[in-house]
């Protein structure tokens, strides 16, 4: 665990700094900057383009995780050579069809909101994107050098966008520009990593594939469909919402989803190692290491995301104080994902587990059923609720898939991510969160959620330091605070 610490600090370092600059976009520039309908273009746009992300990358970005170790060193030309090839297949039919129907498609999709189908090829080219990217990230994971590409993912394209948003204020470039311009970033992200990958190991063609390339092309696609409805769990409301309402709405919406997702940081930034590292126990069958990294992944992610949600809910109003007034309303829409958001991240590395075991058929097809889910009731509460039914449905649909994840690894590992230090964690942060709740301050926003969360974490960290209720997180603070006296 010590690995998995050092470098999820260090990307979650990077991954805050993304989405530093990604909540001055989201928050501010885009909503003062943009008009809204074309800001909801924007939100369709990356919404759509990361739900067919699975299907451009084919799998790969886990396959590559998951065969990696299995191969001699005189093999691994071959197997990287597949890895490059494999994602044509999903790449070439999409650009097929989208060339031979991309009128009617463009009709369909833009029957609420006529703009939608002057935009819509920039879908299969940030989705492109999208997937190659993912394709050499997991090359530099396998090598366990994930810094780099974490912040190419969390951290360039966001920098990328607040230039151009600044250069759209001051008339440097045209609306049209800054979309071509910010489906270029996506492209230049790719060719970044893919030559940084190719730093850690270049590849040279060898079309001599694994004896068991059919193993894997067969887990590729499963994968596809475990991706696909992973972020269709993920993204579909995004993309609904444009069938039922006015685009503009999908700004607002994006805005509240994206407060809630600065939850999800800690997670983001330790899966980028504890992934690779869950695929090599899993083939060494080291059960007892696996349930151990199992519960303090759970652990550690509970207490990060945990008080990540407690401040985000207790500075919500102040917060919504600075934005314009058309995006203030998503108080149940922050409250719903950001507890999604939670009951993610106190699962640990059970995805890992789960797409890198002997189950992953079974997994992928409760996957698909629950996108199937998903999409219903998006289709039945966004009509009736709007823009919350859209929180609704994303929030039911992973609750219950998360329930499926965590009885199905009881019954087939044997193992449960949760401890009696859980349990602490959470009555001290629903301590706080009604402590807090009654204490308000008549200052600038700004100046409120600074005392506010200062004094919230300031009291969080104490107790957990004082009741030595995680190892991992006793021996970081250890290191910055002084010691004082704590129970057994």
């Amino acid at each position: 665990m010590g690995v998995v610490l050092k470098q999820s600090i260090r990307n979650t370092v990077v991954t805050y700094l993304g989405f530093f600059f990604g909540a001055i976009n989201t928050l501010f520039l885009y909503t003062k900057i943009l008009p809204d309908e074309y800001y909801g273009l924007v939100t369709f746009i990356l919404a759509s383009g990361a739900i067919l992300m699975p299907l451009m990358a084919f799998g790969v970005h886990n396959t590559l995780v998951k065969f990696y170790s299995n191969h001699q060193e005189e093999e691994k030309d071959g197997f990287f050579t597949l890895m490059l090839l494999i994602p044509l297949l999903g790449i070439l039919p999409v650009a097929l069809v989208g060339l031979l129907w991309y009128d009617p498609i463009g009709d369909w999709v833009s029957q609420v909101n006529p703009m939608v189908k002057d935009y819509l090829w920039y879908v299969f080219f940030v989705g492109l994107a999208m997937g190659y990217f993912e394709v050499f990230y997991s090359w530099c994971r396998v090598f366990l050098k994930s810094v780099f590409g974490n912040f190419m993912k969390e951290v360039f394209a966001r920098i990328g966008v607040s230039i151009l948003l600044i250069l759209f204020y001051f008339d440097v470039i045209t609306l049209d520009i800054f979309f071509k311009c910010l489906m270029g970033l996506y492209v230049l992200r790719t060719v970044i990593i893919k030559i940084y990958a190719f730093t850690l190991r270049t590849p040279k063609l060898d079309f001599r594939f694994p004896a068991y390339s059919k193993e894997i092309l067969s887990y590729s696609f499963l994968i596809i469909l475990g991706g696909s409805a992973a972020l269709i769990l993920l993204e579909i409301d995004k993309v609904m919402l444009n069938q039922f309402i006015s685009i503009e709405n999908v700004a607002y919406y994006g805005v509240s989803v994206y407060i809630a997702t600065v939850i999800i940081v800690p997670s983001r930034a330790m899966h980028q190692i504890t992934y690779p590292l869950t695929a090599e126990l899993l083939n060494l069958g080291d059960y007892t290491a696996l349930e151990k990294l199992y519960k303090k992944s759970s652990l550690t992610l509970f207490i990060a995301s945990g008080i990540l949600f407690v401040l985000i809910i207790l500075n919500l109003n102040d917060l919504y104080a600075m934005l314009p007034e058309n995006y203030r309303n998503g108080f149940t829409i922050v409250f719903l994902i950001g507890l999604a958001k939670v009951m993610d991240s106190i699962l640990g590395n059970i995805n890992s587990i789960l797409y890198n075991s002997d189950y992953y058929k079974t997994v992928l097809v409760f996957g698909v059923c629950l996108a199937a889910l998903t999409i219903l009731l998006n289709y039945l509460l966004i009509p009736k609720l709007g823009l919350e039914g859209a929180a609704l449905a994303s929030f039911v649909s992973i609750f219950i898939f998360n329930l499926v994840k965590l009885v199905f690894v009881k019954m087939k590992f044997g193992i449960m991510p949760f401890s009696s230090a859980t349990f602490k964690v959470l009555a001290t942060l629903v301590l706080l969160a009604v402590l807090f709740d009654l204490l308000q301050f008549q200052f600038h926003p700004i100046v409120n959620i600074a005392l506010k969360s200062f004094l919230v974490v300031v009291m969080y960290v104490g107790i957990l330091y004082r009741f030595n209720m995680s190892e991992d997180v006793t021996g970081f603070l250890s290191k910055w605070l002084k010691k004082i006296p704590r129970s057994e």
